[in-house]
């Protein structure tokens, strides 16, 4: 079941008597914790029938305690139990879990983990309430999401938008929706977000930026490259070397990974890329100027740099000169 799929079926009086919520991405999770916290009950009735604990301070016996307890004035309370990882027994309510009270609906955000299938605990929650598993979106599928939820808002944006702002952000949601969310509050009016949007508003240079840089390599554009780099120079914070090369190498990682394919056309390669179809013409024209082997050594110059940058191998050597004789030996 999805998280869009519980609301659902809250907006509909449709309840079960237990939610746990499990998993890596924090988003959906807060999305349905949110919901239950401020929409199932009207504001009338939450004084008295809505209960929020949090796992690293609370006891389990309370938390059972209210489950336990009827509604005042009302056909349903609700329980929310946040951060149930950080719980100190969270096995012993699994009494409850058991027999569970029809009139309460309790909600249980349990992040950054997934409880094992096999479990006692797992199978009895299953037996009359809900498990939802949320899972961290792929890279590969990260400009589709932001195309879906962008569009669902009622806004368009251009590829190269969507493209700047993930590669920037990755695939954290709830940072890409609050970026999203900073943007059109500020477009007035209109409802298309371009680069210049994200350049204004979320802090990234349409022009200066990691995704630029690794353009510049794709077609060993040394000027552009080693303009970029001089950017970084004078403005040390925005692209410290320390995320310059992971982001390079993850670039060049993956111009490796299509020699392992066996369809290396342009549309087959998109969807390492976040599906831009302009990283992906780049790409292809970096696989013919670089080669295997180009790739190849291209990595390993990239982890000797990663070497020079926390000082092995190289001594008082500045940020900015390490990436210029990197990018000069990469495209040499």
């Amino acid at each position: 079941m999805s998280a869009e799929k519980i609301i659902g079926d809250w907006k509909k009086k449709h309840y079960k008597p237990l939610y746990w919520l499990e998993g890596e991405e924090d988003y959906y999770i807060d999305l349905v914790m949110s919901y239950a916290e401020h929409k199932i009950l009207p504001e009338s009735e939450a004084g008295f029938n809505l209960s929020v604990f949090y796992g690293k301070d609370a006891n389990w016996s309370d938390v059972v305690n209210a489950c336990m307890r009827y509604p005042m004035f009302a056909e349903k309370q609700v329980v929310l139990l946040k951060e149930a990882q950080q719980m100190k027994d969270i096995d012993k309510l699994e009494a409850y879990i058991e027999n569970p009270l029809a009139s309460t609906i309790f909600v249980v955000s349990y992040k950054e983990k997934t409880l094992d299938k096999r479990t006692k605990l797992y199978k009895t929650i299953k037996k009359d309430g809900e498990v939802f598993t949320s899972e961290k979106i792929r890279d590969y599928k990260m400009a589709e999401w932001v195309k879906d939820y962008v569009s669902q808002q009622e806004f368009e944006m251009t590829p190269k938008a969507i493209a700047l702002l993930v590669e920037f952000v990755g695939n954290d949601l709830s940072r890409v929706t609050n970026e999203l969310e900073k943007i059109t509050v500020n477009l007035g009016k209109r409802k298309s977000i371009t680069e210049d949007d994200i350049e204004k508003y979320v802090g990234i240079s349409k022009e200066y930026n990691a995704f630029e840089l690794q353009n510049a390599l794709a077609v060993k554009d040394m000027a552009k490259a080693i303009k970029i780099i001089q950017y970084y120079e004078s403005n040390p914070k925005v692209a410290p070397i320390q995320l310059v090369l992971p982001s390079i190498y993850n670039y060049f990682s993956k111009l490796y990974s299509i020699y392992g394919m066996a369809d290396k056309s342009e549309p087959a390669i998109k969807s390492l890329f976040y599906n831009n179809p302009f990283a992906a013409r780049d790409a292809m024209t970096a696989l013919k100027l670089y080669g295997y082997e180009g790739v190849e050594r291209a990595l390993l110059l990239l982890h000797d740099y990663n070497l020079k940058s926390i000082g092995i191998g190289s001594i008082n050597t500045s940020d900015g000169s390490l990436l210029k004789e990197l990018v000069v030996k990469m495209m040499r």
